[in-house]
């Protein structure tokens, strides 16, 4: 899944306007334009579209988790130079402040079934056996159900 797909999906099912988006980028640590956050939205095949990369999708969701929970400590996180599927659910998770029974409810959504440990195993240091990757198809799922909890009747 790519990083616009994900910035595209986060977008719809908030419902955020561009002007909130700007701000979500902000509250993040990183200053961007109306034209900028449009080209990432754009589809592919649009001559005007560009990719966004990790460190700027970074921004996007620690600006999400201030959104939702507030500053911690008075000081923006740094945005991680790369990205993997496991920390934008760990991300999500935290800005939403799911806890395991909420995540679960939403993979339901979808008819996807994960049990506790599966879960438990994304959040899981790298290093740890039980360490699992969070391919696409698990993401995709999440996101989907999301969009069934927040936006229901779109």
């Amino acid at each position: 899944m790519s990083n616009n797909d994900l910035l595209k999906t986060l977008r719809y099912t908030f419902d955020f306007n561009d002007f909130v988006m700007i701000e979500i980028f902000g509250l993040g640590g990183l200053e961007t334009t109306r034209e900028e956050v449009s080209n990432w939205l754009k589809k592919e095949d649009d001559e005007a579209f560009k990719p966004i990369y990790d460190k700027q999708l970074a921004s996007f969701l620690n600006g999400l988790i201030i959104l939702k929970r507030g500053k911690k400590d008075d000081n923006i996180p740094a945005a991680e130079k790369s990205l993997n599927n496991n920390l934008i659910l760990r991300k999500l998770k935290i800005a939403l402040n799911f806890k395991e029974e909420d995540m679960l409810e939403v993979f339901a959504l979808r008819s996807f079934r994960i049990s506790r440990h599966e879960l438990s195993a994304f959040f899981r240091n790298p290093s740890q056996p039980q360490y699992r990757v969070c391919k696409d198809q698990i993401l995709r799922n999440f996101l989907m159900g999301l969009q069934q909890k927040f936006r229901p009747s779109a």
